[in-house]
């Protein structure tokens, strides 16, 4: 990618870091409209993610099981969106702090670092910014509308998401103990996928295919994976009763 020249203060611009081979960061600016294309799911953050005694921030790095490698986040609230993206199989990679978007308000020059780029199974892209709805001053409602706008441009869709429904999260969150590959085992995932081929009573099905010390993690896991499906995950947390099937299993 090279450096972009003769950039109108007055249009909307890209500024990125770039992985190169010496694995150090270089900015590079591109217009937005040459930005498209860009994989920015592959993406350095532009930014680093501070950490400081007593601040009100709570950053760190979260293992996404959809590309196997850290995310960055600044916040609780930006960790949870990132466990339900993760858990979302229409996702295939997102990237923190993706790139810097430049504009001109009228009186000063203007940036935003939105929090997520997410590319989707289909090949689309979606920015996100993730903000409580009790938390949104004017100077960043404007930056998330110019986000918005700007994200049309190149045919992005923009979103600007809150605190996630607190069921569903609990649920997401749990199974995402199970994401990791090595909670997969055979023959286990084997005798799990026949006995819930109809549906049934999430413990009594790991009882049914043994051990459930040895069979719930890999239970878990494949409800992660959506391999199984569990009834009403939007509105009751997972517990013994809860109904699973396998994805595509009888209903009967």
């Amino acid at each position: 990618m090279s450096v972009s020249t003769g950039v109108e203060s007055t249009a909307p611009y890209v500024e990125v870091s770039c992985r190169v081979a010496d694995k150090r960061g270089s900015k590079q600016r591109r217009p937005l409209l040459d930005c498209a294309t860009a994989r920015f799911e592959d993406a350095v953050p532009v930014r680093p993610f501070r950490w400081s005694w007593g601040g009100r921030s709570f950053p760190g790095w979260y293992w996404a099981a959809t590309m196997g490698q850290h995310v960055g986040f600044e916040s609780w609230l930006e960790r949870d969106r990132l466990v339900l993206m993760d858990f979302d199989p229409a996702v295939v990679g997102m990237a923190s702090q993706p790139f810097w978007l430049h504009w001109h308000d009228g009186e000063r020059e203007r940036r935003h670092a939105p929090d997520f780029f997410v590319r989707r199974v289909d090949g689309s892209a979606v920015v996100v910014d993730v903000r409580a709805d009790d938390w949104i001053p004017p100077r960043d409602a404007e930056a998330f509308e110019l986000t918005r706008r700007a994200c049309a441009e190149v045919g992005w869709r923009f979103e600007r998401v809150g605190t996630p429904e607190a069921v569903l999260l609990a649920n997401v969150r749990w199974l995402s103990r199970y994401r990791h590959p090595r909670c997969r085992r055979e023959p286990i995932t084997a005798r799990l996928s026949e006995v819930f081929s109809r549906p049934g009573p999430l413990m009594a099905g790991a009882d049914a295919a043994g051990d459930r010390l040895a069979t719930l993690p890999v239970l878990f896991h494949l409800l992660w994976k959506h391999e199984l499906s569990a009834e009403q995950m939007d509105t009751e947390l997972l517990g013994p009763r809860t109904v699973v099937r396998r994805a595509g299993g009888s209903t009967g």
